[in-house]
């Protein structure tokens, strides 16, 4: 079973109390802050992230209170918000304990699937009472429909998409890359955009040495409280899998076309043989949110050359 790290926070925002919208809102997650702002709510933000960089016009007026990781808690306290919201993936679990701890109000939002983040879009729409912005999301509700539909009805294309790789690796060949499994937001958009991530079911094993199949692996409790959901695995393993595209994102691990070169030797993989060795914008595979229409729109291309993708939702 798939390890998550212990939930620090309000995981369901009815549980907040709020009688009317928040007007103080410090967001810890890029996807969020971009979310509030299309959904007519960023005048409620006082203070994001660093990495908070769309809209442009929107974040650059706000405080900015450094990483997703490692938030500056005395920028935030000051900034004296009634809610701040945050990820239990994306932020560190000993700030929001001790923001918590402060007394202050924490969401902590966890999306896993495109279903999830569009749940979490409703949520935020009930949260700051703008129930006119539901046309919207009815749109984008459509989009995610046709999305599905269309990848229940073609043959899905084997995709590799790894999130990370060995950072220090010599004349480009990582010893290890880091991909996702299907418990993962990645994964989902992925399927839903006519791929089969030929990972879905690797979990990570505990320790290195047994992921990358070098090494027993550790004792049953090893994985204890560990998140599983992403495992490293070698270009060898990679190669095994026969994947028909390998997807680059370009975060939250900044891949460039120099990364190509680390599937030279690999001429077996079908991907490799085919040029078919994509680039992508890592904001449409990661970012939960009001992005995933730009996601439905755009990537269904990339994985499927010559397949339409969903149009994209207009929120203006």
């Amino acid at each position: 079973m798939t390890a998550h790290p212990t939930v620090v926070g309000v995981t369901n925002w009815e549980d907040l109390g709020f009688h009317d919208a928040p007007r103080r809102v410090v967001s810890l997650v890029p996807s969020v802050t971009e979310s509030l702002f299309e959904l007519g709510c960023g005048a409620a933000l006082v203070a994001v992230t660093d990495f908070c960089v769309h809209p442009a016009d929107g974040v650059k007026r706000l405080l900015k209170i450094g990483g997703t990781k490692n938030p500056n808690l005395q920028r935030i306290k000051t900034a004296l918000p009634d809610l701040i919201i945050a990820n239990q993936e994306e932020n560190s679990q000993d700030s929001i304990a001790a923001l918590v701890a402060e007394g202050f109000k924490v969401w902590l939002t966890f999306p896993r699937t495109v279903r999830d983040a569009l749940d979490l879009l409703h949520d935020l729409v009930r949260l700051f009472r703008v129930s006119h912005m539901g046309h919207q999301l009815s749109a984008l509700e459509t989009a995610y429909e046709w999305a599905s539909l269309a990848a229940e009805n073609m043959p899905p294309v084997r995709v590799f998409c790894p999130v990370w790789r060995e950072p220090a690796a010599a004349e480009g060949q990582p010893r290890w890359w880091m991909t996702i499994n299907r418990d993962t937001y990645v994964h989902d958009v992925i399927r839903l955009c006519g791929g089969a991530n030929v990972f879905a079911d690797r979990e990570r094993r505990y320790p290195l040495a047994a992921d990358l199949g070098e090494g027993p692996v550790g004792p049953p409790d090893s994985a204890a409280g560990r998140d599983t959901r992403y495992p490293r695995v070698t270009t060898q393993e990679v190669a095994e899998q026969a994947p028909d595209l390998i997807l680059l994102p370009t975060e939250p691990y900044a891949f460039t076309s120099a990364d190509l070169a680390a599937f030279d030797d690999f001429r077996e993989i079908p991907a490799v043989r085919r040029n078919r060795i994509q680039l992508a914008d890592g904001s449409l595979l990661t970012w939960h949110g009001i992005r995933v229409a730009k996601a439905l729109a755009e990537l269904p291309a990339i994985i499927n050359p010559g397949e339409a993708g969903t149009e994209d939702v207009a929120w203006e």
